[in-house]
């Protein structure tokens, strides 16, 4: 278990994003710290070499994002993702991942993981991520996600099937949004796409989660899947 000084306030003023390691390979958690640490906007304050460590560590730093390795001695990645979603610690937690899908990745989603990246993932990406899921975004990379809804297209609905109830609470354009954010597009591409502002597209997102009771994105993409709305190659 290692905690870091927290290094303060970034030069324009604003406080950086705090960061929890959690691998339990010390070469690996000592690449991302080299990687992040460029960055004067991020702040590892704490490492953690199994999932027991990084729960422990969540609740006592209190970081802003948990960059975490799923198969862990202990306690693996799913079980502190749950126990830190469940304790509403104000901790988003970013799982990564094997290039080949881990079958722990649909247990992490179900417990409240923010975001999912292959642990081969370019820095610049890794970067990008961290500062998103620290905004209240989710973030999947698109190979997990396609990986992910191939393996289960067998269980999803039939497509012409009528869409549950539960998305008639949803107005066309934001029904529309709806299929987009599922097929992986950000709100830039959205707005690019359905030739409107960003900003706009922002508040039908914040519309959309509201109204189906979702937490992120990431729910957001499940659930277009599940209801049929979308399917994996759509």
């Amino acid at each position: 278990m290692t905690e870091h000084r927290e290094v303060g306030y970034t030069r324009g003023g604003a406080r950086p994003v705090r960061i929890l390691l959690a691998d339990d390979q010390p070469l690996l958690r000592t690449g991302f710290r080299m990687v992040l640490s460029a960055e004067s906007d991020l702040d590892i304050v704490g490492e953690a070499g199994d999932g027991a460590e990084a729960v422990d560590l969540a609740r006592r730093l209190l970081p802003d994002v948990v960059l975490m390795d799923i198969r862990m001695p202990r306690m693996d990645g799913v079980a502190a993702t749950r126990v830190i979603v469940e304790s509403r610690l104000p901790v988003r937690v970013l799982i990564l991942t094997t290039f080949d899908l881990d079958e722990y990745v649909v247990g992490a989603l179900r417990a409240g993981a923010s975001g999912f990246l292959a642990k081969d993932v370019p820095a610049d990406d890794l970067v990008t991520a961290i500062r998103t899921v620290a905004a209240g975004e989710a973030v999947v990379a698109p190979r997990i996600l396609k990986r992910l809804l191939d393996q289960f297209a067998g269980v999803l609905p039939d497509p012409s099937a009528t869409p549950p109830k539960a998305l008639d609470v949803l107005t066309d354009r934001e029904r529309e949004v709806l299929v987009h954010i599922a097929r992986g597009l950000s709100n830039a591409e959205i707005a690019r796409t359905l030739s409107i502002s960003e900003t706009t597209i922002k508040t039908h997102v914040g519309h959309v989660l509201t109204k189906l009771g979702l937490r992120d994105r990431v729910q957001a993409v499940v659930l277009a899947y599940e209801s049929g709305l979308i399917r994996p190659g759509a």
